[in-house]
């Protein structure tokens, strides 16, 4: 990406959205705030701007744009009610009901990305890069930027503003939260070379560090404490941070004993994701079925 020209587009974009944004509704039916939506959508899926872009010297390493949110909330403001059609391969297209500033992205053998036919859709205002693999049925929000030779795949989810980085495979029915509102939240971000199992869910602005594995049914919250064996540590959530799971950590979805209470009398036990190991030559091996794949 030219940096230059990126940040040229950001500086130009940034304050026309706070202009029009601060409007509020009345915002609704100007034709100038709808033709600067429309550079700003553009912007955002060419991977231009994004909701949450690297920054080193930020506690996450992440800098949220909350302008690039109001962009979106803006676009929510001046779009109504339209029907919309898609060719379906048979006679009959498929029709849905959305916001006209929010259509169905298409997209041509030129942009190097593979959709697989079979019922997933891409919002306009998401970016996926070139060598993106979509199989069906799978979704991404607006707002969504989805790096390099990532997989995204059947039942899978890429929430409003979620950041994938590059060669991630998410597995059938992952789950990747989106976060739009409150406009300073940090969404979910994927780091490169991640894993994300079948049946997992990250949520509420979590960050997963570059070549970390979240076995099958890992869920990830604000309020989810993950217990580090390893490290004989805890990571947890703050008022100021998200939580963050290690570079190369392997999570595996665990169990911990209630320890007081009926719970305790009860023998029961609470869910609790616990990082069993970090990666290594043969967590690399098992994982090489990506390759296959593509």
């Amino acid at each position: 990406m030219n940096a230059t020209r990126s940040t040229s587009e950001r500086d130009a974009l940034e304050p026309l959205i706070e202009q029009f944004f601060a409007l509020g509704q009345a915002a609704a039916g100007n034709h100038d705030a709808l033709a600067v939506f429309h550079r700003f959508r553009s912007a955002l899926e060419s991977g231009k701007i994004r909701s949450a872009e690297p920054d080193p010297s930020s506690p996450t390493g992440y800098r949220v744009n909350t302008w690039v949110k109001r962009g979106i909330l803006l676009g929510f403001r001046l779009g109504v009610l339209t029907q919309m059609s898609e060719p379906s391969g048979g006679r009959f297209p498929l029709t849905f009901v959305d916001k006209s500033t929010y259509p169905a992205r298409r997209f041509t053998p030129g942009d190097n990305i593979r959709i697989v036919p079979g019922g997933s859709s891409v919002r306009s205002g998401a970016h996926l890069a070139p060598g993106v693999v979509i199989m069906p049925p799978a979704y991404v929000n607006v707002g969504a930027f989805v790096d390099e030779e990532s997989m995204i795949d059947s039942h899978a989810l890429v929430g409003s503003c979620a950041q994938i980085g590059k060669r991630v495979h998410l597995s059938a029915s992952a789950q990747i939260g989106g976060v739009l509102e409150p406009i300073n939240a940090s969404p979910v971000i994927i780091e490169d070379d991640v894993l994300a199992g079948g049946n997992t869910g990250i949520y509420e602005g979590t960050i997963v560090r570059s070549r970390a594995v979240l076995a099958s049914g890992v869920i990830l919250t604000r309020g989810t404490p993950v217990y580090d064996i390893p490290r004989n540590t805890v990571y947890k959530a703050t008022a100021s941070m998200p939580l963050i799971i290690p570079s190369g950590a392997v999570v595996v979805a665990g169990a911990r004993a209630i320890q007081k209470g009926p719970g305790k009398d009860l023998g029961l036990s609470i869910y609790a994701p616990i990082i069993v190991k970090y990666r290594d030559e043969k967590t690399d091996l098992s994982t090489t079925l990506e390759d296959l794949l593509r």
